[in-house]
């Protein structure tokens, strides 16, 4: 009888912890829809703007200057005034951004609502993640966080046929003149319902408790846990306050060290193993295996499905697997896939559907590992008190790290030719599975105060801290 009360509070709990999460991975879903929406849209604006080659990449990579800007204010502010008021300021600024790339005169008018959507990027990428890791129960966290992964690459996916859907709504002409800003302006929909929704979740419990609020934090746990375990909760996270400065200083220290160094690893990783080159540019990509303009294009949109199709397999298994698992077994076969692409292009046998299988093979395995993973881990590795800022700090160098890999892959493409670029990428890939290996915990299962205490047992094993290294 206990038994049956206790599976049917889980159930009720589980219900509404994943109604707020879905709330929450809306802001993924935007984060998609800006990043992949710009595909579509480029080809009639260099048309209508008379832009130059370089005019179009500011076009594409403006975004991403502004999502470094979000990113790094995430921290500090959300810190400040809560994760659910900063988040509903990234819902507003992703409406105007909607309304103003649709309706510029000007380039730079384009190029600076842009760099607004990007700043709402910026912020969503880090706080949406990271409030669905403060309000999941510790054995589903994975998968609840992972969520925003899965909401960024449906993003992406519907982007693609709603794209396709505006500009076959009229000629050529009309594509030039106002086909593109539909396709921007579109984007208000659901930035109008993300903002509403927000309305209805509550603040993360961690952030109330820090503010000295745990009157306001105890009924939000009660409908997470049940009675007993909120208790506990608020017990052991007001214990993890008084352990903790919150100083950026203190991730310099002994133990939160390693946490520094593997969130960054992992952002940075993520992005140079070249996902974004392969998501932004796979039209040339296909090109230079001999496929035409269509076929490259029907191929874009089968790498785009295989990328949701694996990142709902990652949801499935994050949690039953873990997440070192995902990680190793992604990352290997990452490696593996480039390396044989590289070889194709380099013998010359990169025609047929040779390439365009192991580029599905590649992106599967980044969907299934290093795509939802790494935001997962970013999210619930870092103590209570620093959770903001060192987030903002890993998702920050994350954006700067795909500004880096979308800015050098044409150059590199047509310089050093696309075997040695799949190549550099596969490097890259195996460096990321010797790092996991090496480095980065399992983190399954565990609550975030438990995986806080992962770095604290390492801090006081560790002979040479003074201390001093505890008022960092």
């Amino acid at each position: 009888m206990e038994a049956a009360v206790s599976n049917k509070n889980e159930q009720v709990s589980m219900k509404f912890v994943t109604l707020v999460s879905m709330v929450s991975a809306l802001g993924g879903l935007l984060f998609g829809f800006d990043t992949a929406v710009v595909s579509g849209a480029i080809g009639f604006m260099e048309q209508h703007f008379d832009l130059s080659k370089l005019q179009v990449g500011w076009a594409v990579s403006s975004l991403i200057i502004g999502c470094i800007i979000g990113a790094a204010m995430s921290g500090l502010l959300s810190d400040r005034f809560g994760r659910k008021r900063v988040l509903i300021a990234a819902a507003i600024l992703f409406i105007i951004s909607s309304i103003g790339t649709a309706i510029p005169e000007t380039f730079s008018g384009f190029v600076i609502a842009r760099m607004i959507g990007g700043i709402g990027i910026g912020i969503t990428s880090t706080l949406c993640p990271l409030y669905n890791a403060e309000i999941a129960p510790a054995k589903y966290r994975g998968r609840l966080v992972a969520l925003n992964q899965l909401a960024i690459v449906s993003g992406i996916f519907l982007t693609y046929f709603v794209n396709l859907w505006i500009s076959g709504a009229g000629d050529e002409a009309w594509g030039i003149a106002s086909a593109w800003r539909w396709m921007f302006g579109v984007g208000a929909i659901p930035g109008i319902l993300f903002l509403f929704l927000l309305i209805f979740v509550p603040e993360s419990p961690r952030w109330l408790i820090k503010q000295g609020r745990p009157a306001e934090a105890l009924p939000i746990l009660l409908r997470i846990h049940g009675e007993e375990l909120a208790k506990k909760e608020v017990v052991d996270i007001k214990h993890s306050f008084e352990q903790e400065s919150g100083s950026i200083r203190q991730l310099l220290g002994p133990g939160l060290r390693i946490a520094l160094i593997v969130g960054v690893g992992l952002a940075i990783l993520q992005q140079i193993t070249g996902i974004n080159a392969v998501m932004y540019y796979a039209p040339e990509i296909f090109k230079e295996t001999g496929a035409g303009t269509n076929a490259s294009l029907v191929q874009t949109i089968l790498v785009g499905f295989i990328n949701f199709l694996f990142t709902i397999v990652a949801l499935w298994l994050i949690d039953k697997v873990g997440r070192k698992a995902l990680l190793l077994a992604g990352s290997a076969l990452m490696a593996i896939s480039l390396l044989v692409i590289g070889i194709a292009f380099q013998s010359g046998h990169a025609s047929g559907p040779f390439v365009l299988i192991f580029i599905l093979i590649y992106v599967a395995s980044f969907a299934i590992s290093l795509g939802p993973v790494v935001w997962v881990i970013m999210s619930e590795i870092f103590p209570n008190r620093i959770r903001g800022k060192a987030t903002a700090i890993a998702a920050m160098m994350l954006w700067a790290a795909d500004y880096v890999v979308s800015q050098s892959f044409p150059p590199l493409l047509s310089s050093a030719g696309p075997a040695a670029t799949f190549w550099i990428y596969g490097s890259m890939a195996v460096l990321a599975f010797f790092f996991t290996w090496r480095v980065v915990p399992e983190t399954k299962g565990k609550s975030l105060e438990e995986i806080e205490s992962l770095w604290t047992s390492k801090k006081q094993a560790d002979p040479k801290l003074s201390p001093q290294a505890d008022a960092l």
